[in-house]
């Protein structure tokens, strides 16, 4: 797999607490778990926020944005459905954490809906309350759109 910089090590650990042998074994970080196509897609993302993500190098230029955004502390796994008989999954979790910008709480829970094929992730739908990230950023530059 490659040697990037995991930015953000509690996803990686949740995702694969969540997704077990669905995931590659040698998948060491998110970006490794993620397929070279990968969709990623915000459909609950305020006017002028990202939306959509083509591809891992999107993804990869796209994360040190929220990095820079937010801080994370802690993520807690809540549930997982997986699919019978495919590799599809859908996860819920939540994230404590607070804004870099401003030091409001960022405490969020998450709806993901996940495609795997081959033991990488194809497609991920990111489901959140766009109103707790405006909350805590004070709708941040950082969080428009990367192209």
């Amino acid at each position: 797999m490659s040697n990037n910089i995991d930015a953000f090590p509690s996803l990686s650990s949740l995702l694969r607490q969540a997704f077990g042998d669905l995931v590659s074994a040698e998948a060491t970080s998110f970006l490794d778990m993620c397929d070279d196509n990968i969709v990623f897609e915000f459909p609950y993302a305020p006017d002028g926020f990202t939306e959509r993500l083509i591809g891992k190098a999107a993804l990869e230029a796209y994360l040190p944005t929220v990095a820079d955004l937010l801080t994370i502390e802690s993520m807690s796994l809540s549930r997982v459905i997986v699919a019978a008989g495919s590799e599809a999954a859908t996860i819920e979790f939540s994230c404590n954490g607070y804004s870099n910008e401003t030091g409001a709480r960022y405490d969020q829970v998450y709806v993901s809906v996940v495609d795997l094929k081959g033991g990488l992730i194809t497609r991920y739908r990111d489901y959140w309350n766009p109103l707790v990230l405006l909350s805590a950023t004070k709708s941040s530059p950082a969080t428009t759109e990367v192209k």
